[in-house]
């Protein structure tokens, strides 16, 4: 008999081969994900802290009322105000509270109540992750 195909053999070694390149590349990618994640928290806490500090900059000028002030919880996520978009997402948080944010008089690093989003202090203009994922410690930043 002339058959044509492929033998058990061979099958089992294309498989044990790719097998043994996932085994390679998914802990690459896993890398690759979790440093995507650490540089767009650090994007938005960039651009949440520079949004603050604008605010706190143009709080003293007469159209400011002359009075060196944080914004206010509400003030920081009226769209316009602080921030000329919405808030950004905490990139390390999952469901709905990617962008919220919660008012705290805690130091920085503290993770507040069910975690999730960004936790603000306006007494001292901190922002923060309200996550800390194990090995990461985004809170810190």
């Amino acid at each position: 008999m002339n058959r044509k195909g492929f033998t058990l053999i061979e099958l089992v070694t294309v498989i044990v081969i790719l097998g043994i390149l996932a085994a390679v590349a998914l802990p690459a990618y896993l890398d690759y994900k979790t440093d995507a994640q650490k540089a767009a928290c650090k994007g938005a806490l960039g651009a949440l802290r520079a949004g603050i500090a604008n605010f706190y900059a143009r709080s003293v000028t007469d159209s400011g009322g002359g009075t060196l002030a944080y914004p206010t919880t509400a003030q920081l996520t009226t769209i316009g105000a602080v921030m000329s978009d919405v808030i950004p997402d905490n990139p390390f948080t999952t469901g709905t509270t990617k962008n919220t944010v919660t008012e705290t008089s805690s130091t920085k690093g503290t993770v507040v109540g069910g975690s999730g989003g960004w936790c603000y202090n306006p007494a001292s203009g901190q922002i923060w992750a309200n996550t800390n994922t194990s090995g990461i410690g985004e809170n810190a930043w």
